[in-house]
């Protein structure tokens, strides 16, 4: 049984960053996909939907820097904790950037035929971070109070 809890430690430390990888990959295509879209159909302006397209590429940020902050010696006695914060936060940081994608194809759609709403548009994409913010602050948090 303590050769699963170690496993399982290890996929929690290595889990954070890939799950996060993936969501932001995701995200940062599904928006992406909306600039190229909106690049054809206005005559200037690309930039901004460049820049959108890459607001999900941060939560592989927060999931490599909550990876490093697990990084320890996996034991039975700490195992289920480092699969635990790992493995959640990562959930939630790729969850974050998949829907932060939407939220950013959404305002790249609404921003090319209404410009004047360019900024306000980035609101809803901006509250997801947000949460993606707090899930890495609560593993941060965690992390340190896991037995080394």
């Amino acid at each position: 049984m303590s050769e699963l809890v170690i496993a399982l430690g290890w996929v929690g430390i290595f889990g954070s960053m890939a799950l996060a990888a993936i969501g932001s990959i995701i995200g940062c295509a599904i928006a992406g996909q909306a600039a190229i879209g909106a690049m054809l159909e206005t005559d200037g302006g690309y930039g901004r939907f460049i820049g959108i397209s890459a607001m999900p590429s941060s939560q592989i940020i927060f999931g490599i820097v909550i990876m490093f902050s697990l990084n320890q010696e996996v034991t039975a006695a700490n195992g289920g904790g480092l699969f635990a914060i790992g493995f959640l936060a990562g959930i939630a940081l790729m969850m974050s950037a998949i829907w932060q994608g939407r939220a950013c194809a959404s305002a790249i759609a609404a921003s090319k035929d209404k410009p004047e709403i360019f900024g306000l548009s980035l609101a809803p994409a901006a509250i997801v971070e947000g949460f993606a913010v707090f899930a890495f602050v609560f593993a941060l948090v965690l992390a340190g109070s896991l037995p080394s």
